[in-house]
């Protein structure tokens, strides 16, 4: 296994797992994130639904990141047992 691949293995559970922990838990705070960054204002229903949608993006992505790595790891154990 070389250097660049276990660094995108790591990147790949790393960065949706960082972008968890940093999700506000006030959707006030989404807001007023928002307005920081942008310079608009959104409405607190909004923010609670942008909250929601990045929650689901960071859990579907780990889902994903870890259906694929025990499909990989489950095809090395195939292997090793058809030897």
């Amino acid at each position: 296994m070389s250097t660049r691949s276990c660094c995108r293995q790591a990147t790949q559970w790393i960065a949706p797992s960082l972008g968890l922990a940093l999700i506000p838990k006030c959707p006030m705070c989404i807001a007023a994130y928002v307005a920081l960054i942008t310079g608009a204002g959104i409405s607190l229903q909004l923010a609670t639904r942008l909250r929601l949608a990045l929650l689901f993006l960071c859990l579907s992505a780990l889902t994903f990141v870890a259906a694929r790595t025990g499909a990989r790891l489950l095809k090395g154990r195939q292997r090793k047992a058809s030897r």
